[in-house]
């Protein structure tokens, strides 16, 4: 297996955290390359300290100059519009963070470049590549065909509020000022005050958005949403119930998020570690009661792999062709289109 060879558009905290110290450690499959960063002192400081030969300004000086094959972009999702459009028009396979950006509109441009140029752009939503998500999604996919545990019913994501950072260490820094940045505007049709809603939920709860989704292998529709903004629910189009807990309560010390799938004669459940845990993996426990045998419980043990490194394996299968992306940007188009209805039908009910 020949290495790919990775350029890296941004390094600031996310980057280095949750992308390039993963990328980094995995020597046989790939090499970092090269690093767009247009602060001069941490691109060098960051350069050194992973041992990247080149450095750029910017992410066209790496397009036009640099020999990669993929990129790796830890963007705000804001500037996607601006910034990943370029790469994709330049047919480099790329990884952004998640979401695809904020509005549909601008989401279908991202969508059409890169069909349009036949790369790929895979979004992360990292939590899909957490072993215990992988081993959860195999279980559920094979009773969804045997029928073993009678018919999905029920899908539940609750994520309070929480420490998400985990214990992770600090990432490198400096005193140079942040970039000034062009960022995507809301809805034409939306205030500032209603941008800022839609802002915030994409920020905060779109991975669990597409965690449903994940499980459900269909799309789902808004059916509900509470005045007081913590719950939402909705109805696949084979007709399950799917509920996100968004904010039931909080808390300083722990991280709470779980996700739930429901059948007539069991379930599988997720806890998850906070995302920026280092090498953890999340917690999978599986009922089968069918009423007739012994009812069982099963615990998997994972394996100390956490969702983020698996994520950076899982883009690099995709770029050499080996398996399709967790996530492409296509299906996370799904994601944003749920967010607007969902703030839409809560500017209509306030």
């Amino acid at each position: 297996m020949s290495k790919l060879r990775i350029g890296f558009v941004g390094v600031g905290g996310m980057g280095q955290m949750a992308h390039l110290s993963n990328y980094a450690v995995l020597k046989d499959q790939c090499e970092v390359v090269a690093l767009a960063e247009p602060r001069p002192q941490m691109a060098q400081l960051i350069a050194q300290r992973y041992g990247v030969p080149e450095v750029y300004e910017n992410h066209l000086q790496l397009i036009e100059k640099a020999k990669v094959d993929a990129i790796v972009a830890p963007q705000p999702y804001r500037h996607h519009p601006v910034l990943i459009s370029d790469i994709l028009r330049a047919g480099i396979p790329v990884l952004t963070e998640k979401p695809l950006c904020l509005t549909v509109e601008a989401g279908e441009e991202l969508v059409r470049i890169g069909e349009e140029k036949g790369v790929l752009h895979m979004i992360g939503y990292h939590k899909r590549s957490d072993p215990a998500m992988e081993y959860a999604k195999k279980r559920v996919d094979e009773w969804k065909a045997s029928g073993a545990c009678g018919k999905m019913r029920y899908i539940r994501v609750t994520m309070p509020p929480g420490d998400w950072v985990g214990g992770a260490d600090m990432p490198l820094g400096t005193s140079e000022p942040y970039p000034a940045i062009t960022l995507e505007g809301g809805p034409a049709d939306y205030t500032d005050e209603q941008t800022r809603m839609l802002d915030s939920f994409v920020n905060y709860y779109i991975h669990q958005v597409n965690a449903i989704r994940f499980f459900l292998g269909e799309s789902y529709r808004l059916t509900f949403g509470d005045r007081a903004g913590v719950l939402l629910v909705g109805e696949s189009d084979s007709g399950v119930t799917v509920t996100l807990e968004m904010a039931p309560y909080s808390t300083s010390a722990e991280w709470h998020e779980q996700v739930l799938v429901a059948f007539e004669q069991g379930y599988v459940k997720v806890e998850l570690p906070p995302p920026l845990a280092r090498q953890r993996a999340g917690e999978v426990t599986v009922l089968m009661d069918n009423g007739k045998d012994e009812a069982q419980h099963i615990r998997p043990v994972m394996p100390n792999v956490s969702a983020m490194r698996n994520q950076a394996v899982n883009f690099l299968a995709a770029v050499r062709g080996e398996r399709p992306a967790p996530c492409a940007a296509k299906e996370a188009l799904e994601d944003l289109k749920l967010a607007k209805d969902y703030i839409d039908f809560m500017i209509r009910n306030r």
